[in-house]
């Protein structure tokens, strides 16, 4: 028997497409219990990214660096939440929320009086500041002090002149 010269080239077993991690998104463990990444792959779109087990990747220099950043933003979450937390195990509260500003601390300036009460025992101006649509209830004391012709104003547009009546006058006469 002889060979012949086939005109076609004997085709080559063809490889399976392998994907190129470019990097590492997220870690967790599956219900299963094994660890999977969150992985965008090289020459993909990110909606293309995928979780896969640790044991399918060939990539332990991008899984170190992930671990190692990953494990540096937890201590550094962690500190920050001890930071937070005094000794005696309840949470502290913000500064801001202890030191907000209300009234006259705020460096604004009173448009005008919204209201006034005296609900908490004294008398209290509801004060519109200019440029907010904030207001703040204020001591009439500090009001009358810091903005005498906003609290003047307030009480002109609220003053009632009774006069009395023609027929009331001749009938008292």
């Amino acid at each position: 028997m002889s060979k012949r010269n086939s005109p076609l080239p004997e085709a080559e077993p063809v490889a399976p497409e392998e994907y190129v991690v470019e990097k590492i998104i997220d870690s967790r463990i599956n219900e299963k219990g094994i660890k999977e990444y969150f992985l965008k792959w090289i020459g993909y779109d990110e909606k293309d990214n995928t979780w896969e087990p640790e044991e399918n990747l060939d990539c332990p220099g991008l899984i170190e660096a992930f671990e190692k950043e990953k494990s540096r933003k937890d201590k550094e979450v962690e500190r920050k939440r001890k930071l937070s937390t005094p000794t005696d195990g309840k949470p502290a509260k913000k500064k801001n929320d202890d030191k907000k500003s209300l009234g006259f601390d705020r460096g604004l300036e009173p448009e005008k009086i919204i209201g006034a009460t005296d609900s908490p025992g004294q008398l209290m101006f509801l004060i519109k500041w200019t440029g907010t649509d904030e207001a703040d209830l204020v001591p009439a004391k500090q009001a009358n002090v810091r903005c005498p012709q906003v609290v003047i104003k307030f009480y002109e547009e609220r003053l009632k002149w009774h006069s009395p009546n023609l027929e009331e006058a001749k009938a008292a006469e």
